[in-house]
C-alpha cells in the first residue's frame, strides 16, 4: 500500500477569491490574459483558470506576477495562507455572510433539524454519516463552524426567527439514543427563546406546502429579501423578487398549517416522555 499522504483539498472559496484579486491586479497594471500570459510564457487559457478559481496559483508563479503586477506580495501570501478546506461551499458561504446579519430568518426543514438549532453530538452524527465521507480534518472543521453559526441567537440584537420542522425530522433517532434525546431537549429549551418561534408539522396533515424540500428566507438590515434553498448535489441563492415571494407565500401557508407554538411545545414534551 502507498503510505504517502494525498494533496490536501484547497479551500475553492478562497482560490476563487485570490483569482479575483489576481484579476483586478492584472486588469491595473493595463494587461490582458493574453498579454500577462505572454510575460510569463503561459496561454491565455491558464491565467483565465487561475482567475477564476479553477486552477490554484502556485507560490513560484505568486512570487512573479508580484513583481510583474507590483502587488508587494499580495499574492505570495494569500497562497501561503490560503484554507485547506472550505467551511462552506461558494453559494453557501455567501448565505452565511448574510446570516450573520440578518434581521429575520424564515426556515422551512423536512428531513434533519435547522442547522442554527443542531446540537453539536446531533451535527456531528449527521455531518460523520455523509455519503461519501469526509475526512477528519473536514470533519471536524465543517462541525465546528455549523456550530459557530449559533451564535446569532445570543446576540445583543438577535434576528426574528421563526422554524417550521416536519415532524419526521425530530422522529428520526440520528446518532442514537443519547443524540436523539439531547437534541429534542435542545429544542424544548429554545422554544421558549424570547423572538424565537418553533412549530413542527405534524404528519396528520391533509397539506403540506413544502413538499418541494427545504429553504430558507431572510431579510437583511437594508429590507431586501432573499432565499436560499438547498438539495443533493448543490445549492441555490435566491435574489429575484419574483421566486422569493413565490417562496414566502409558501412559508406562510406552512405556518398555518403547522402546530401553533404553544402545540408544538406539548409534541416536544410527548416526544421527550416517550424516550
Amino acid at each position: 500500500m502507498n503510505s504517502r499522504k494525498l494533496p490536501r483539498k484547497k479551500s475553492l472559496s478562497a482560490m476563487k477569491m485570490l483569482g479575483v484579486q489576481l484579476g483586478t491586479a492584472r486588469r491595473a497594471a493595463g494587461l490582458t490574459q493574453r498579454a500577462l500570459g505572454e510575460r510569463l510564457m503561459l496561454d491565455e487559457e491558464t491565467i483565465a483558470s487561475i482567475e477564476q478559481g479553477r486552477r490554484p496559483l502556485k507560490p513560484d508563479l505568486a512570487v512573479l506576477l508580484d513583481e510583474l503586477l507590483g502587488t508587494k506580495g499580495l499574492l505570495s501570501v494569500g497562497v501561503e495562507n490560503l484554507p485547506e478546506i472550505d467551511q462552506f461551499p461558494m453559494w453557501a458561504e455567501l448565505y452565511v455572510q448574510h446570516e450573520r446579519e440578518a434581521i429575520a430568518l424564515s426556515w422551512f426543514d423536512a428531513l434533519v433539524v435547522p442547522g442554527l438549532l443542531q446540537t453539536e453530538s446531533y451535527a456531528r452524527a449527521l455531518l460523520g454519516g455523509r455519503v461519501p465521507p469526509y475526512d477528519a480534518d473536514e470533519l471536524d472543521t465543517k462541525i465546528a463552524a455549523r456550530v459557530g453559526r449559533r451564535e446569532i441567537l445570543h446576540r445583543k440584537v438577535p434576528p426574528t426567527l421563526s422554524f417550521v420542522i416536519w415532524e419526521p425530522a425530530l422522529r428520526l433517532p440520528i446518532g442514537g439514543g443519547g443524540t436523539h434525546l439531547g437534541q429534542l431537549r435542545f429544542l424544548r429549551e429554545h422554544s421558549e427563546v424570547p423572538g424565537l418561534a418553533l412549530q413542527i408539522l405534524p404528519l396528520n396533515r391533509p397539506a403540506h406546502a413544502g413538499t418541494a424540500g427545504p429553504f430558507i428566507l431572510l431579510e437583511t438590515p437594508d429590507h431586501q429579501h432573499l432565499a436560499y434553498t438547498e438539495s443533493q448535489r448543490g445549492s441555490q441563492w435566491v435574489s429575484d423578487p419574483n421566486e422569493v415571494s413565490i417562496l414566502a407565500r409558501k412559508y406562510a401557508m406552512l405556518r398555518t398549517q403547522a402546530l401553533t407554538v404553544e402545540d408544538t411545545r406539548s409534541l416536544l414534551d410527548r416526544l421527550l416522555g416517550e424516550q
